[in-house]
């Protein structure tokens, strides 16, 4: 999965192949070794599994097996989306410390944990807005990992070195339009992410002609309504703990003025 130029660009359904030839997406690399194919993608990586496995060790440039391996059957896996920034990008305002647990520890668990909860279910083979749609309200643990992914790689996007500030052309006239005044909207933004009990997100969503700010609990996320979001703010403890401590109004009007990423935010409302 991968975020492109400021909108969503979400990888098509991919069907399990029992063959080292796996069905993964176009733009991937081979690396073929003792038979073995592998192959890698943006938001794809390939996992072989081995009905008898000897110690192996692979790098992202190169395949080198100690000891010989027998293929038993290769699938396409989701990886951990790459940030859209350096991670010291948005440095004083979000610090690298906080993205190495963030995206490094928390985002990527959600990613192991969905790799090994779909296999040999219906979720296999689906792109990843497909999962969090199929399990909501049916399968709570596909749901919340599936889910989390997409929100974080969502509020990721959400931000850019050198963002804050107002949108500008037909974004900033519906945000006047519907909220009185973009200082308006700054301020209900805020209070919809300060008083999100507990875990969660503040998102801005286009739903019909009309823009409303939502809050969702826990994974919960947009996508599994007709909304489309626009951009969010992450109110998970995790997301801010380490630079602004238990200081949340602090952490989201940082957000508004100096984080968010009105560009993606404008992509996302011309759609």
């Amino acid at each position: 999965m991968a975020f492109v130029s400021g909108a969503v660009a979400i990888a098509g359904s991919q069907t399990a192949s029992s063959s080292t030839e796996a069905a993964c997406p176009a733009n991937f690399k081979v690396f073929t070794q003792k038979s073995v194919a592998f192959r890698e993608y943006a938001g794809f990586k390939p996992v072989t599994s081995f009905s008898r496995v000897s110690k192996f060790a692979a790098s992202r440039s190169a395949v080198k097996f100690i000891a010989p391996v027998t293929p038993a059957v290769t699938r396409c896996a989701f990886d951990l989306p790459t940030l859209p920034f350096e991670k010291t990008a948005l440095e004083p305002y979000y610090s690298s410390k906080t993205l190495d647990f963030h995206h490094g520890k928390h985002h990527q668990a959600y990613v192991t944990n969905l790799n090994k909860l779909i296999p040999d279910t219906e979720f296999e083979g689906k792109s990843l807005e497909e999962i969090v749609k199929l399990s909501a309200g049916k399968n709570p643990a596909v749901f919340n990992n599936a889910a989390q992914i997409y929100n974080h790689t969502f509020f990721w996007s959400s931000m850019k070195p050198n963002g804050g500030g107002q949108p500008t052309g037909a974004l900033l006239d519906k945000i006047v339009q519907t909220f009185g005044s973009f200082e308006n909207f700054k301020t209900e933004f805020k209070t919809a992410a300060v008083t999100q009990f507990g875990s969660g997100w503040a998102w801005l969503v286009k739903e019909k002609d009309s823009l409303k700010i939502v809050k969702t609990l826990n994974a919960e996320t947009p996508i599994t309504t007709a909304a489309v979001p626009l951009i969010t703010v992450d109110v998970w403890e995790h997301a801010y703990y380490l630079d602004y401590q238990n200081r949340r109004p602090d952490y989201v009007d940082t957000f508004l003025n100096n984080l968010v990423n009105w560009d993606f935010a404008a992509a996302n409302f011309a759609k």
